[in-house]
């Protein structure tokens, strides 16, 4: 009750934001695009916001989502998340994997890792994918059954990935990541350590949470 008798109106909880920071400009977010269509969220979508960025390496994207949070629009209850590869070693070393890594933990900023890159994630949704490593990309698209399934497959393709797809290509990385992790040196203790890895179930996973709970 205020001063004068009257019953305030509960004050209703600030629905978090899901801020995306994808290494790619157009494979990534428009695969996570189509996730939220297939779905059945819809895009645009105020909940979930695939940021714009003018950097793409893991500690430039890292950065970036650390300034996200220190903006005055960013909220207590908001997540952010950052997307990107592991790419050849001869690109990227995994000194500045681990520091873009420990920089990202150090800030509670999810990443959805792909080892060796993103098209691990695209081929699990149409086998298994286990106990071969990748040295780079095109490795992957040489020496794997990714072109059997998509022949003109290139970087930037909207691919029309179907529910059932999906849900294969999440079960699949969980078990091809525990194969791998088992198969690896024990002394290695994270994803850019570890060929073929991907986790970009979880960043659809938290999609689905922030969704669910926080509907429009």
């Amino acid at each position: 009750m205020d001063k004068k008798g009257k019953s305030k109106r509960p004050v209703r909880p600030l629905a978090p934001v899901l801020h995306i920071f994808c290494e790619g400009k157009k494979t990534e977010p428009y695969y996570l695009l189509h996730y939220l269509n297939l779905q059945g969220y819809g895009t645009p979508h105020e909940r979930i916001v695939i940021a714009d960025r003018k950097t793409n390496t893991p500690i430039q994207l890292v950065e970036e989502a650390i300034r996200r949070q220190k903006e005055e629009s960013y909220a207590p209850c908001d997540r952010v998340w950052v997307v990107y590869d592991r790419e050849s070693e001869v690109a990227y070393d995994s000194d500045r994997h681990n520091n873009a890594w420990q920089k990202a933990e150090g800030k509670n900023i999810g990443i959805a890792f792909s080892n060796v890159c993103f098209e691990v994630w695209l081929l699990l949704h149409y086998q298994v994918t286990a106990g071969r490593a990748y040295m780079s990309c095109d490795d992957l698209e040489k020496n794997s059954q990714l072109k059997t399934y998509l022949p003109k497959y290139a970087k930037g393709d909207k691919i029309p990935f179907t529910k059932e797809q999906i849900a294969n290509a999440r079960e699949r990385a969980k078990k091809m990541n525990a194969v791998t992790i088992d198969g690896a040196n024990k002394e290695w203790t994270h994803p850019y350590q570890w060929n073929p890895y991907t986790n970009v179930y979880e960043l659809l996973d938290e999609i689905d949470k922030i969704l669910q709970e926080n509907p429009r």
